[in-house]
């Protein structure tokens, strides 16, 4: 588990020192997770079960498991009118952005990371996703051009074959 927990906090590094890729966290790290929020359950602070969540919404919008993500996603949604602090609204935008950004929905994954510079304009990492974001919107739409003017040259191919063959 401690080398698990070690190679998430590497990754997390990674991302902090430039790396353009959103780390990724597997199932042992969740698993240790949810550990940990069933245990703050049991009597810890209310403060240390927050943190616990926190942890544990990180780890799932970090999963490559779909369903993980989707997880993360509503429990950071759930959770984020309840708490007033700045500083955790960004955590939680941030985390949901990426939650968005990880389940294809580029759109609503940049609104995310936007409201959150709106609360911290110079965050790296929120400008480091919104920089990945925006990429990824427009190499998606590059896609859908090629894919349309494909079809559209076919379309015409064939209308051209067609009056060719008439005549």
């Amino acid at each position: 588990m401690e080398a698990k927990m070690g190679s998430l906090f590497e990754s997390i590094g990674n991302f902090f020192t430039g790396g353009e890729q959103i780390p990724w966290c597997d199932r042992d790290v969740i698993a240790g997770c949810e550990r940990e929020v069933a245990e703050a359950a049991r009597g810890d602070s209310e403060e240390r079960k927050n943190e616990s969540i926190m942890r544990l919404s990180w780890a799932l919008v970090h999963s490559r498991q779909k369903e993980d993500v989707q997880r993360g996603i509503a429990m950071l949604e759930t959770s984020l009118g309840n708490d007033k602090s700045p500083l955790h609204q960004r955590e939680k935008l941030y985390l949901l952005a990426v939650g968005y950004y990880r389940s294809n929905d580029y759109g609503r994954s940049r609104q995310l990371v936007e409201q959150c510079l709106q609360i911290a304009p110079d965050w790296r990492q929120a400008l480091a996703l919104k920089k990945i974001v925006e990429d990824r919107i427009a190499k998606d739409g590059v896609i859908g051009i090629g894919i349309t003017a494909t079809a559209l040259g076919l379309i015409v191919g064939g209308i051209a074959t067609a009056l060719a063959r008439r005549n």
